[in-house]
């Protein structure tokens, strides 16, 4: 064993990585609450999407042959308008020939304006009562119904039956629906119809509570006396026929503008109209009906006639009509307006925003579905090439080789990687290039040498330059024309060298990559991770090595012609992924780059998630750096142009926008099963895991793995995932605000010994 010291002189100018250090610290934080803040905005309009379709639970429907002990003789009786006044219930019902047309659970894109058109022709007006939900989706509609001069009213915000509902949703459905009003119209009411109501003598004990308490608060509420039972779809006719009050009755009519298919209302409208006017009918609006009976009571005389041409209660004694104002209506004012328009503009984001993440969610899908599709049919076609008796490299390659194992503070690491190089069944010569430990790695390393009886190592110190100087340096002193480049806290299987070199007899291949395992993986983390080599890089890599443009040799275990890294400059310190960026340099420079499952590395994986995420960051950020500074490639000619137009490609869908965008398909499952059909987006979800589970199991297959790991999975898809998205979305966040990291040394244990114990 030798020893080498390099020569004191001036230290070495900082990297700019390490000139751009301190400033990158600073700017993390800032970059991680910008990444949380993407993430809550996105959760929150999918919130807000889901509950304008739907709030969840409370919607339970009033239980058939309730009591009414507790409702007043004289409402259960009494007429389809209930109002309080003085903490007291009294009715109203509708003048004799007179028809207040209501139409429920709008505003509907469809049907809602031709409903419009309709009265409008007629000049018929008419009582709409609206879902809060529906009204902030379409506001437009809102407007144009008010400004025909009808008239409004809330039927609560998301349909729900309040009879059971707390206080706090009565009181949010109402308010909520309020701002939509105002944010739509301009406009607030006072007029309240409770879905699934009918007429007053189906108000039961659970259900007067609620009219007691929003009468109170000034709400008038409002029945039918006649049903037309549209949403039935019973044909026009019948429509027309069950609307129809008996004699010379007057009637509240129910209708309904949305809700479901509404062709039959729309057909039936017209006919209806022209049947009660040709019978002496006039039309007016549920304020209309109260102003008529006002009128009368302040006259002290009944009367059958209603208030105003067309239901309207004309302000300052405009005899024209044609400054309308519906006595149920308020104007808007102050926060309440703000409010209401606040929520009409963040629900069309919303509206916007869900159906582009939908079709995001299309393509996301079809990506991952074409990725596992594309993985499982060129992982079998490499391993059957790979594994044909004919297979061969060429002659068997056993001259000598240099490891390389570039160390910074491995003090817990180095005598295990030794330990495995001295029992390697091919000839090698060892250099630990220590890279100004301070723990006294290089002592260790030449104790361990001393104490295996390896002659065959070399101990290199160096002022701490960073792992690809360290590496460039251990190149620089290596006696032989292959290198092999493995981690301070690897360990190799005593067979691992002589595979990796086997590819060399090809004069065509510049670079192989092994197939780095995780040693430590009988923890949560490092069985994850352990999934996570085995299916997502190494059957990656089949599939780049039958493509020919393998885009990364790992660090722990890689093997370069000597003179093929001389001729690309190196290691570059330019990214934080050197081994990425030497791979695409290698391609670039028309050297051919493979894969050799054979060639295993046991390595130490990070074991908390704190060490995960900078281990992984870095890793996403490296790669970055490096498509980008080698984005030339998509021009080029020759094997450089290949992997342009081949390789750089699919890691850039493949290993950033595609994993970017994989959230939607979580958030969409979540989203679907609070909102949708929670059992039919749990199948889906199963569905998809199902599939990444025969990949994983095949990939297994093929590294001849355990498939008790496997187990772990649906945790990983739950918990992990999520994570390494969150990583990937901070660095590109990094990337495209300008950022820069430095290098992150992670903490090791030692814990992964010779291979003989591990698997």
């Amino acid at each position: 064993m030798t020893t080498t010291t390099p020569s004191r002189g001036r230290r070495r100018a900082p990297t700019r990585i390490e000139r751009a250090a301190g400033k990158a610290a600073a700017l993390q934080k800032p970059r991680v609450i910008l990444a949380l803040l993407l993430l809550l905005g996105l959760t929150s309009v999918m919130l807000l999407d889901g509950y304008l379709r739907a709030e969840v639970g409370g919607d339970e429907r009033v239980r058939d042959g309730a009591s009414s002990s507790k409702v007043p003789d004289k409402i259960l009786n009494g007429g389809p308008i209930i109002s309080f006044r003085g903490g007291q219930a009294t009715t109203t019902s509708v003048p004799a020939k007179t028809i207040a047309l209501t139409f429920d659970d709008g505003p509907n894109p469809t049907y809602t304006p031709q409903v419009l058109k309709i009265l409008e022709k007629y000049d018929v007006p008419a009582t709409f009562f609206l879902v809060g939900s529906m009204v902030s989706r379409y506001p437009g509609i809102v407007k144009d119904m008010v400004d025909q001069g009808n008239e409004v009213g809330i039927h609560t915000f998301t349909h729900v039956d309040l009879s059971y509902q707390s206080d706090a949703r009565i009181r949010r459905e109402m308010t909520q629906t309020q701002l939509a009003l105002a944010g739509a119209a301009g406009i607030t009411t006072t007029l309240f119809r409770a879905p699934y109501s009918s007429e007053t003598d189906a108000i039961d004990n659970y259900s007067w509570p609620v009219y007691e308490k929003l009468g109170e608060e000034g709400y008038t509420s409002v029945f039918v006396d006649t049903d037309s039972d549209d949403w039935k779809k019973p044909g026009v006719s019948k429509i027309v026929k069950w609307a129809t009050p008996s004699g010379t009755s007057g009637a509240s009519v129910l209708m309904h503008d949305a809700g479901g298919d509404r062709e039959q209302t729309i057909k039936a409208l017209p006919e209806y109209i022209e049947k009660m006017r040709a019978k002496g009918y006039t039309f007016t609006t549920i304020s209309g009906v109260i102003e008529a009976q006002n009128t009368a009571a302040r006259a002290g005389q009944r009367t059958n006639a209603p208030a105003g041409t067309g239901g309207g209660q004309l302000r300052g004694g405009d005899q024209n009509g044609t400054d309308r104002l519906q006595a149920a209506h308020r104007e808007a004012t102050g926060t309440t307006l703000y409010e209401g328009k606040a929520l009409v503009m963040a629900v069309a984001v919303a509206e916007y925003t869900v159906p582009t993440l939908s079709v995001g969610l299309v393509i996301v899908g079809v990506a991952v579905m074409g990725r596992f599709g594309m993985m499982l049919i060129l992982a079998r076609r490499h391993y059957r090439l790979r594994n044909k008796r004919r297979f061969s490299w060429g002659p068997t390659v056993t001259m000598p080789v240099t490891v390389i194992v570039p160390a910074y503070n491995e003090k817990e690491c180095i005598a295990n990687t030794l330990e495995s190089l001295a029992k390697s069944t091919h000839p090698i010569e060892v250099i630990v290039v220590d890279d100004g430990s301070s723990d006294g790695t290089s002592e260790i390393a030449r104790e361990a040498a001393r104490t295996l009886g390896m002659t065959n190592v070399r101990v290199i110190r160096q002022e701490n330059a960073g792992k690809p100087a360290a590496l460039n340096n251990g190149v620089r002193s290596a006696s032989h024309d292959i290198v092999v480049m493995m981690d301070g806290d690897t360990v190799f299987e005593p067979d691992t060298v002589r595979q990796l070199v086997q590819p060399f007899a090809n004069p065509e291949v510049g670079a192989v990559a092994g197939n780095a395992k995780v040693g430590n993986r009988d923890t949560v983390i490092g069985a994850w991770q352990h999934i996570e080599y085995v299916m997502g890089f190494n059957l990656d890599r089949r599939m780049y090595d039958l493509l020919r443009c393998m885009p990364t040799i790992p660090g722990a275990i890689g093997a370069f012609r000597r003179e093929a890294v001389l001729q690309v400059g190196g290691m570059s310190e330019d990214t934080l992924a050197e081994d990425t960026d030497i791979t695409i340099a290698m391609h670039r420079a028309g050297w051919r780059v493979v894969y050799q499952e054979h060639a295993r590395a046991w390595t130490e994986a990070p074991g908390s998630l704190k060490q995960l995420w900078s281990q992984r960051y870095r890793w996403s950020y490296g790669t970055m750096q490096a498509l980008w500074k080698h984005r030339k490639s998509l021009t080029d000619k020759g094997p450089s142009g290949r992997f342009g137009r081949v390789g750089m490609p699919l890691v850039v869908i493949f290993q950033i926008v595609t994993p970017v965008f994989a959230p939607l398909i979580d958030v969409f499952t979540a989203y679907s099963m609070v909102f949708v059909d929670f059992r039919a987006a749990l199948y889906a979800w199963l569905a998809v895991l199902g599939v990444q589970l025969v990949c994983a199991a095949y990939a297994f297959k093929l590294d001849k793995e355990k498939y008790r790991y496997l187990l772990m999975m649906p945790l990983q898809q739950l918990a992990y995932r999520q994570m390494m998205y969150l990583v990937l979305i901070h660095s590109c966040i990094t990337a495209l605000t300008g950022g820069r990291l430095r290098w992150q040394k992670l903490k090791r244990t030692g814990e992964v010994g010779t291979p003989a114990g591990v698997g």
